[in-house]
């Protein structure tokens, strides 16, 4: 039996205030820094996906600068088995909307400066976002 494929998609959002770059990430129900994302709904691109998932989860309106990466990974569902999970994220650019946590979804979110947000991630973060979070940095030129 072929496994089922999952697609979600979400973002690293970063914004520029005067000068200063600042990266937004959230604080997921389990108390994990993690960044917006979510399931592809019918009729979606995987880029409608990752925008509609952070405007939902964080009150941003976002554009989309370049693609960050792809995350592959399986879990077990109850009902269908193995899935085969792709998450698709972006870098994406805060353009509008006001920071508000979805509190069915997840249990935080703010701004933080480069350093501060990779320190985060690495420390409380999961690690297949490590590679997210330190690709979407380079692209903004901060190396990590």
């Amino acid at each position: 039996m072929m496994a089922r494929t999952e697609i979600s998609a979400g973002g690293v959002v970063y914004r520029k205030v005067e000068e200063c770059l600042e990266v937004q990430l959230i604080m997921d129900r389990y108390g994990k820094i993690s960044l917006a994302k979510g399931k592809m709904e019918p009729g979606e691109t995987v880029e409608e996906t990752a925008l509609r998932e952070i405007e939902e989860e964080t009150g941003i309106v976002g554009e989309i600068i370049a693609p960050v990466d792809i995350i592959k990974y399986k879990y077990i569902n109850p009902v269908h088995g193995e899935v085969d999970k792709e998450v698709h994220y972006y870098l994406v650019e805060a353009k509008g909307g006001s920071l508000r946590p979805q509190v069915e979804e997840i249990s935080g979110v703010s701004w933080y400066d480069p350093a501060e947000a990779w320190l985060k991630q690495e420390q409380g973060g999961y690690d297949n976002n490590d590679i997210i979070v330190r690709k979407a940095l380079a692209l903004l030129g901060i190396h990590v």
